[in-house]
């Protein structure tokens, strides 16, 4: 008769293989993390000092204005339209619901180099300003898309979505009798929103809010290329101009400490205040009837967001890409292939890399794999630059071991095999965006009933088996969606492409960017178009899965 030992949730097996692969696994991909930590610590601090005199000030200003600018409007956005398309009845609510989530396909650098064609001097919209009105330069006022400025909206643009998710769902889980209580007491619908439903929402909207802003610290392109100081690009014109990974890292040990602030901030907001669905009705099955100018205003409201923040960007770059850049030719071809094996590859590694921690955590749901598992998905909120700076070093120091001891036995010379190499870039998108898989395949394993664990062990079928013949079958949807939605960021990912891609190997966002960076923002459209394109996939899966779900 079977062992059925095991049928406990593994409980006698504490300590099995799983457990410690997972551990293993964790451990590595902490790795770049505690890099850049002990860099901090060794580094001989006179490029420090100099930066430290010189730069480090503008660094940090710039980078909190940016996430105040983009804070505050990503809130004025996110939140409002959130309100209007879950609790209010006007027109084309069913379509604003998900068509608002459009803007996360366009990355951030893309929207810039759009909009700059559009609204520099030499765009369309200041030429036929000055040929209607026969002002010349100086003699007219006009926004400076190239500046600090111009950062905040472009990336307020794409990153209200993360508020506008998370304030939608607060505001649909509310219950119907708690706001119809308030209306009894004489509260207007303004103040059944600020009062009441908005103080309610707050740990759902604080979440989006750092999220948005932990992807505004981790920008890299769009500050570039609007010649904004903050600490992305001083990280890398430290790494590249000065050659010093110590210097590189004490910066970006800095921005970590921002990281940290924006990630204690967001769990003490969770910590504080707590509030429990009461199970009665949802507030969505009673929406508030918006009519007239009332009506018209909120429609138009959440017209913006996507007009500016989607539509008018993809028709820009669709009209560059057929009529004004350079026909695409094999050299297209090949960037487009590059991504999309390279995404592929890493897509398939960080999924496979989920399904083991996940199963450990399900096999032995104890606090140190949790830890371990924990630290593993730390990587989304670190920005690229970071994370390759914490890649380069343990992968040149290893190569420099191996080159040296085949040297030493059989005199041969060997080039290198991980640093410069397609290992490296794999490895940091691994490290970068292992928390968007562990969330979908956890969300997968936990509506698996634990019986078919026993079921499946029963039958004498090892841990292994069972991920494999039982569990990985039925997390296909899932599996599918960490798999799409890690390949799509892996083809928008640029810093740390920039830095570890090998030598003459380009992607899409690096070839948008040289150009973009060359002046040449038409003849980046297809790249930038193909990015975006390829990004509307898994909004279109999120849309309909949230649909489906709530049935709003």
């Amino acid at each position: 008769m079977a062992d059925l030992a095991p049928l406990s949730v593994a409980s006698k097996f504490k300590w099995n293989w799983l457990k410690i692969v997972a551990m293993m696994i964790a451990a590595i991909l902490a790795l770049p993390i505690l890099v850049v930590l002990v860099n901090v610590l060794i580094g001989d601090g006179e490029v420090w000092q100099h930066l430290y005199q010189t730069v480090l000030a503008e660094y940090i200003s710039n980078s909190l204005l940016l996430m105040l600018g983009v804070g505050v409007g990503v809130l004025l956005i996110g939140v409002p339209c959130a309100w209007f398309t879950s609790m209010c009845n006007f027109p084309g609510r069913t379509f604003f619901s998900w068509a608002l989530l459009l803007p996360m396909a366009m990355p951030a650098y893309i929207i810039a180099y759009t909009y700059t064609g559009v609204l520099d001097f030499a765009g369309p919209v200041q030429t036929l300003i000055r040929e209607f009105t026969g002002w010349r330069y100086g003699e007219y006022w006009f926004f400076e898309i190239r500046s600090l400025g111009g950062a905040m909206v472009m990336l307020t643009l794409v990153l209200y979505p993360y508020v506008y998710l998370m304030s939608r769902a607060a505001f649909l889980e509310q219950s119907e009798n708690t706001l119809e209580v308030s209306r009894t007491l004489g509260y207007s619908g303004r103040a059944v929103f600020f009062k009441l439903a908005l103080p309610l929402a707050r740990p759902a909207i604080v979440t989006g809010l750092t999220l948005a802003l932990m992807e505004t610290l981790a920008d890299y392109g769009t500050v570039q290329y609007f010649s904004v100081n903050t600490f992305t690009t001083g990280i890398l014109r430290t790494f590249y101009g000065f050659g010093d990974i110590a210097a590189a890292s004490q910066l970006a040990g800095v921005l970590l400490l921002f990281v940290a602030v924006l990630i204690l901030l967001e769990r003490r907001s969770r910590h504080r205040i707590r509030y429990h669905a009461s199970g009665l009705k949802k507030a969505s099955n009673r929406r508030m009837v918006l009519k007239g100018g009332r009506g018209l205003l909120a429609t138009l409201f959440c017209s913006l967001p996507i007009l500016v923040g989607f539509f008018i960007p993809v028709i820009v770059l669709a009209y560059w890409a057929m009529f004004k850049a350079e026909m695409p030719g094999s050299n297209f071809i090949q960037l487009a292939w590059n991504s999309f094996y390279l995404a592929a590859i890493a897509s398939l590694i960080v999924v496979s890399l989920a399904l083991v921690l996940s199963y450990a955590i399900r096999l032995n749901n104890g606090k140190t794999v949790k830890a371990s598992v924990g630290v593993a998905g730390l990587g989304y909120a670190l920005p690229g630059t970071i994370i390759a700076i914490g890649t380069i070093v343990p992968l040149a120091w290893l190569d420099h071991r191996i080159i040296d001891l085949v040297k030493h036995y059989s005199g041969e010379r060997v080039g290198l095999l991980f640093s410069g190499t397609l290992v490296a870039l794999l490895f940091a998108y691994s490290v970068r965006f292992m928390a968007v898989s562990l969330g979908a395949v956890q969300n997968g394993l936990g509506k698996i009933k634990p019986s078919m664990d026993m079921a499946g062990r029963s039958l004498g079928m090892s841990p292994f088996k069972v991920l494999v013949r039982v569990h990985v079958p039925l997390l296909k949807g899932s599996v599918l969606t960490a798999m799409l939605i890690v390949f799509v960021d892996v083809l928008k990912e640029l810093p740390a492409t920039l830095v570890l891609r090998p030598f003459n190997f380009n992607t899409l966002a690096v070839r948008a960017f040289e150009l973009a960076s060359d002046e040449r923002l038409v003849d980046a459209a297809p790249a930038s178009l193909m990015i975006v394109l390829v990004g509307l996939v898994p909004v279109i899966l999120l849309s309909r899965s949230i649909s489906s779900r709530t049935g709003y």
